[in-house]
């Protein structure tokens, strides 16, 4: 694949690859963040943080003609020891990590009715991962949910979308000083679902935090991590996999903000792209601010694309306002199958339909076996085989 770097938005390629790589631009919002939906005037399309949404799909999330007329079935399976609550939208664990930064944000936050809070007490070690099932069964949800893994407690958590629906929703996580969380949010909808969702990260001392996102189903899905440190010394890596097919539109929308001196961050995504109208949206922003001294940071997003007719939009930005870094540095890549690794494949006898599922079984796999988590590996694994029938 070509490197991808400074193309302006909207520029193509051959076939029907277009592809955007930005650097060096703000990474603020057009409102600032807050809590009340209010605050954010209606987006039409032409803002920064809007451009590539088709607005006119998200069923009204983004406009306030949405309301809560649905049902999500929703299931916790919880290790001993571990405390699922439901609170009221006045605890003050609802909102630490983070603040609303989109008008559909501040919707879900005014709309909850309750909240669930799932804690991992401090130095807890968990042997087996929480599971959230959340299935929606048609209309329109709002949600918000925090996990509070405590000061050096360990666990891994695994969210499952599945089914039909419009769901806007804030996940929070709160990972204690010297804790270890890993997080893998998987979004296998159907094919008319939309969600919507802001994932807040706030990263105490000397913590790890690595989050895994993998987007297959939904007409469209557009999410927004972020990530903030609490104290020095925290580690975030945030990798995710994606595969659009004809029609979908998924977006994942990054911020890491290095606000804590000597704390690292590593971001890896990687989609494949099939069919007509395939739109994959990727936007990582990394800000390290003054008081960021020895940051060590580092981007990168690569798609693969299968078909003609597929899009990607690919805008890395990196910015700095400090110059004591250990590192910092960002790659955008967007391409199709590497014609010597079909060569070296076809060279030893395997027939080109098999080699070119090999190629992108290759691609994703880096990512699938850091999942960590048997069942969910083998599923995503057989989902992507499943996707690759019908191209390639």
């Amino acid at each position: 694949m070509a490197e991808a770097q400074n193309i302006p938005a909207g520029s193509t390629t051959a076939g029907a690859i277009a592809v955007a790589a930005e650097s060096t631009v703000a990474t603020r919002m057009s409102a600032p963040p807050s809590f009340d939906v209010a605050d954010f005037p209606v987006p039409h399309g032409r803002e920064e943080e809007w451009r590539f949404t088709p607005l006119a799909r998200l069923k009204g999330l983004h406009d306030g003609t949405a309301v809560a007329n649905g049902t999500m079935k929703a299931q916790i399976d919880a290790p001993e020891g571990v405390t699922v609550e439901s609170v009221e939208r006045g605890d003050a664990r609802i909102g630490k990590a983070g603040t609303p930064v989109d008008r559909i944000a501040a919707q879900a936050f005014s709309s909850f009715a309750k909240a669930t809070v799932v804690t991992v007490p401090k130095e807890q070690v968990l042997t087996e991962p929480v599971r959230v099932s959340l299935h929606g069964e048609g209309g329109t949800t709002f949600g918000h949910t925090v996990f509070d893994v405590q000061a050096f407690a360990e666990a891994v958590i695994v969210i499952d979308h599945t089914g039909d629906g419009v769901r806007a929703a804030n996940v929070d996580f709160l990972v204690g000083d010297g804790a270890k969380l890993t997080v893998v949010s998987v979004q296998d909808w159907d094919d008319t679902a939309v969600h919507c969702s802001q994932h807040n990260a706030l990263i105490g001392r000397d913590a790890t935090f690595k989050s895994i996102v993998v987007t297959f189903g939904g007409d469209v899905v557009r999410l927004h991590p972020r990530v903030s440190y609490a104290g020095p010394g925290g580690e975030a890596e945030l990798l995710g996999l994606y595969f659009t097919d004809a029609g979908q539109h998924q977006e994942h929308r990054l911020l890491v903000t290095h606000d804590a001196p000597h704390c690292k961050s590593h971001v890896v995504y990687k989609g494949a792209l099939q069919g007509q109208d395939a739109h994959a949206v990727w936007i990582g922003d990394v800000l390290i601010e003054k008081t960021a001294e020895g940051t060590d940071t580092y981007e990168m997003n690569r798609n693969l694309v299968l078909t003609d007719g597929a899009r990607v939009d690919s805008v890395p930005n990196l910015e700095i306002e400090t110059g004591e870094i250990v590192g910092a540095g960002h790659a955008s890549a967007t391409g199709r199958f590497d014609d010597e690794q079909l060569f070296y494949l076809q060279a030893r006898g395997i027939p080109a339909d098999e080699a070119r599922r090999l190629v992108v079984r290759g691609f994703f796999a880096e990512l699938v076996q850091q999942i960590g988590v048997d069942d969910i590996e083998e599923r995503l694994l057989g989902k992507i085989e499943t996707e690759l029938q019908g191209s390639v």
